[in-house]
C-alpha cells in the first residue's frame, strides 16, 4: 500500500489465499452451515488456541450467549463482567436473563479488576465473563483461583485478543471457555463469524446442539431443546482457513505497526501508550493510547477532531456499560473505567499500512498534538 490521503482505523488483510479457498467453497455448492472448511477450521483453530474442541459461530455475541446458554445460566443469576468493554459482554448475559454486575478495570491492564471481582460475588453469582481488552489478557490464574474456590464458571471474552500469549499459553486456553470474534477489524476476520474454545467436552457438546436450533444430532429434526440458529457459514469459515494459515504474518505486521507508534508517539502525558502486563504478549488489535494526563476531560475529543481533518480516522475508547442507557440502573462506581473511556484513543492499525504510510500518519499526530494546549 502506498501513502495516501485518508487512513481509516481499520481494515482487513486479504490475499489471493482467501480469494481461492472461498471460490473453492462456493464451486463445491457447500456455502451455508455445513462443509469441509467449517470442519478443518473448527480442528486447526482449537489446536492453534491449545483447546480440545472449537465450536464455530455467526459472530462473536452469539458465542457468548452460547456458553452462558449451554451453562445453564438464566433468569435470577448473576453474571460478572467489567464495565469496560463493548456492550456485547452485557447484551450476551441479558439475553439469558441473568444480570450483569459490573466491576471496574485495573489501571496496570486495562482488564476486569479481580479484588472487586473478589468483593462482588454473591449468593447469584454463576459466572465471570472477563474480556481481554484491546488485545491484553485479563488476569486468568488469579480468576481461575477464584472462579475454582466458588464454583464459578470462567469466560474468557478473546474477541480482540486473538494471538495474545500469557505466560507462553495462547488465548482460548485460559479459561472455562473463551470466545471469538471474526468482525472486519479483527486480527483475523471473515466480516462476521465467531468461536468458542474449550476443553470442556460436555460444555462442547451442549453449544453444538444448540448452535444448530437444539436438534438431536443422532435424530434429524427431533429437537429435545429450543435451540439458536448460530451457525457460521463454509464460506466464512473458507477465509477464516486462510486467515488462519497466514496468522504469524498478519500478527507480525501489525505488532510492528504498533511498535512504531510507540516508540515514535509515547510521550506522557501528552499520549501514554497501553501497559503491557508481566508475561503477556498482547494482541496487536489496535494501537492504543491515553491522551493526555489522568483526569482531563476533552483533550481525546480534540485530537480526534484534528486528526480528522488531517486524514487520519481514529477510534474512541468505549463507554462504560453502566453510562448507557440500557444499563443506566445498574449502579456502582466505576472511576479507572470512566478515565479510560474519556482518554483513551486508537490509531489506524492494519497489516497492510507501510513505513511510508505510519510515518505521514506519526507526522500528522504530532502536528495534531502541538496544537493542543494541556495545561488544563
Amino acid at each position: 500500500m502506498s501513502a495516501q490521503d485518508r487512513y481509516p482505523v481499520a481494515r482487513p488483510c486479504l490475499s489471493d489465499l482467501e480469494e481461492r479457498y472461498l471460490v473453492d467453497a462456493y464451486r463445491s455448492g457447500w456455502i451455508s452451515s455445513q462443509g469441509p472448511y467449517l470442519r478443518k477450521f473448527e480442528e486447526q483453530f482449537a489446536a492453534r488456541c491449545g483447546a480440545t474442541a472449537a465450536v464455530a459461530t455467526g459472530n462473536g455475541t452469539v458465542a457468548i450467549h452460547l456458553v452462558l446458554a449451554a451453562a445453564g445460566i438464566g433468569p435470577g443469576d448473576e453474571v460478572i463482567v467489567p464495565a469496560l468493554t463493548y456492550i456485547a459482554t452485557a447484551n450476551a448475559v441479558t439475553y439469558c436473563g441473568a444480570r450483569p454486575v459490573f466491576v471496574d478495570v485495573s489501571p496496570d491492564t486495562w482488564c476486569i479488576d479481580v479484588e472487586q471481582v473478589a468483593a462482588s460475588v454473591g449468593p447469584r453469582t454463576r459466572a465471570v465473563v472477563a474480556v481481554d481488552l484491546y488485545g491484553h489478557p485479563a488476569d486468568y490464574p488469579a480468576l481461575r483461583a477464584l472462579c475454582e474456590q466458588h464454583g464459578l464458571l470462567l469466560v474468557a471474552d478473546a474477541a480482540e485478543s486473538f494471538g495474545a500469549l500469557l505466560d507462553g499459553r495462547p488465548t482460548g486456553d485460559l479459561a472455562d471457555a473463551t470466545t471469538f470474534s471474526f468482525f472486519g477489524n479483527k486480527v483475523i476476520t471473515a466480516g462476521e463469524g465467531g468461536c468458542v474454545t474449550t476443553s470442556d467436552s460436555g460444555l462442547a457438546d451442549r453449544m453444538r446442539l444448540l448452535r444448530n436450533q437444539g436438534m438431536d444430532p443422532r435424530r434429524r429434526y427431533f429437537f429435545p431443546v429450543v435451540g439458536f440458529n448460530y451457525r457460521l457459514t463454509n464460506l466464512a469459515a473458507a477465509l477464516l482457513c486462510a486467515q488462519l494459515e497466514r496468522a504469524d504474518e498478519i500478527i507480525s505486521r501489525r505488532e510492528g505497526v504498533i511498535a512504531t507508534y510507540e516508540r515514535d508517539l509515547s510521550n506522557p502525558p501528552l499520549l501514554s501508550p497501553q501497559p503491557v502486563g508481566p508475561g503477556v504478549r498482547r494482541a496487536p488489535w489496535m494501537a492504543s493510547f491515553l491522551v493526555g494526563p489522568a483526569g482531563t476531560e476533552g483533550l481525546r475529543d480534540e485530537l480526534a477532531r484534528t486528526l480528522d481533518l488531517l486524514g487520519v480516522e481514529t477510534r474512541p475508547f468505549f463507554v462504560p456499560i453502566p453510562h448507557l442507557p440500557p444499563y443506566a440502573d445498574a449502579g456502582g462506581d466505576h472511576p479507572v473505567s470512566a478515565d479510560l473511556a474519556q482518554r483513551g484513543i486508537n490509531l489506524p492499525t492494519y497489516a497492510e499500512l507501510s513505513d511510508v504510510d505510519l510515518k505521514i500518519i506519526v507526522d500528522r499526530v504530532r502536528n495534531a498534538l502541538s496544537g493542543i494546549n494541556y495545561c488544563r
